[in-house]
Order: C-alpha cells, then sequence, then structure tokens
C-alpha cells in the first residue's frame, strides 16, 4: 500500500480508533533562591532582552562577573533574588529586587525585576515569579515596591503588575533611547503586608 493511500485510509476510521498524537509534557519548574550556578543561564537569559528588545534600557550585555558582583550585593543586603528551574535543571526565569536608592532612607523600598527565557512565556511563569518574589519581599520586612517598565513593548509586563495588585503611579517620556528611538517609562506600586521586621540594606 501506497504511503498516500494508508493516510487516506485513516482519515476513514472513527475518531476514537485514530492514532492520537502524543501529549505535550506538562510545563513545569521549581522556585527557588538563586544559586552562583545558575548565572550562566540567568545571563543568556538577560542579554537576549539587551540586545532584541527595548524592556530593559541596557545595551551592553552583561558578563559573569557582572551577575556575581549582583547577586553577592543582594545576598548582602537581605534582599531576594529567586530562579525558576525545570526539571533538566534549566534556568526559565528569574525575578529579583534591588535598592530604590543608595540613600538610607529608601532601605524599605525596592524596584523589581522579571525575565523569562524565550520558551517559558505565555505559560504563566511570569505571574507565579512575582507572586513568590512579593512573598519573598515581605517576609524580608520590604514595604514598598516600585516596577519601572518600559513604555514600548512591555504591555504584557504592565498587565501582569496591574493584576496582582501594581497600581500606575507615574510615568516619564522620553527619558531613554536605544535602536534609534526614543522610550519612556511607567511606574507601577505596590504596598506589602508587614510579615516581617528583619533589618534591611545592613542597617
Amino acid at each position: 500500500m501506497l504511503e498516500e493511500e494508508y493516510d487516506r485510509d485513516k482519515r476513514k476510521l472513527p475518531r476514537h480508533l485514530r492514532r492520537q498524537p502524543a501529549p505535550e509534557p506538562a510545563f513545569a519548574f521549581e522556585i527557588r533562591p538563586v544559586e552562583t550556578r545558575d548565572i550562566p543561564d540567568i545571563r543568556e537569559i538577560y542579554n537576549y532582552y539587551v540586545t532584541n528588545s527595548v524592556v530593559t534600557f541596557d545595551e551592553k550585555k552583561w558578563t559573569l562577573a557582572q551577575w556575581r558582583e549582583k547577586i553577592e550585593k543582594l545576598q548582602k543586603l537581605g534582599l531576594p533574588f529567586i530562579v525558576a528551574q525545570s526539571p533538566s535543571g534549566q534556568i526559565l526565569g528569574y525575578a529579583l529586587v534591588q535598592p530604590m536608592s543608595s540613600k538610607s532612607a529608601y532601605r524599605y523600598s525596592v524596584e523589581n525585576s522579571i525575565y523569562l527565557g524565550q520558551a517559558a512565556t505565555g505559560k504563566g511563569l511570569g505571574k507565579a515569579l512575582l507572586v513568590a518574589l512579593i512573598e519573598a519581599c515581605e517576609q524580608a520586612g520590604i514595604r514598598e515596591m516600585v516596577a519601572v517598565i518600559s513604555d514600548k513593548g512591555a504591555e504584557a509586563s504592565v498587565a501582569l503588575h496591574e493584576k496582582l495588585g501594581f497600581v500606575e503611579v507615574g510615568r516619564m517620556g522620553r527619558v531613554g533611547f536605544k535602536f534609534g528611538r526614543w522610550l519612556g517609562t511607567i511606574y507601577l506600586q505596590k504596598s506589602l503586608k508587614r510579615a516581617g521586621r528583619r533589618r534591611l540594606f545592613g542597617r
């Protein structure tokens, strides 16, 4: 029997007798604190956005050394930095907070960032990471979270933050210039519950 005839015969079979396509494996991940071994995957995820989007205003790729220094600094300050890891050990995305300012009066307020690998978008991972980051910040005694989001190409991020209780508190226009065009920023803020009284920022 020719292959074409076989395919034609298959289409004549009742639906319940036809071979069903194998189901796609479930999208699984574990969220945990960042570790040094995660740095290469984190760098790859972030550098994709540096070179291909305006969701970050960085124009130069980050090095392993820069990420190592950043992780060490945030750990010293007691600020959350979490990753989502696949069952195979690949880092699918990450979320962190960093000081809004070096001035000490800002010590209970932070700016958050979330980045996903391209294969992990559109599957609910961003929401899971942001929920976990909010909870970690509450446990750390942080009182205010602020997201500074590009006003171009980051509509999904704005919608996610608003869905989880962030409120737009302001905008700045034409403060960034990347890929030959001017960009603005949107500021969203969320007040956190009192879940801890840890001393932040080494103070």
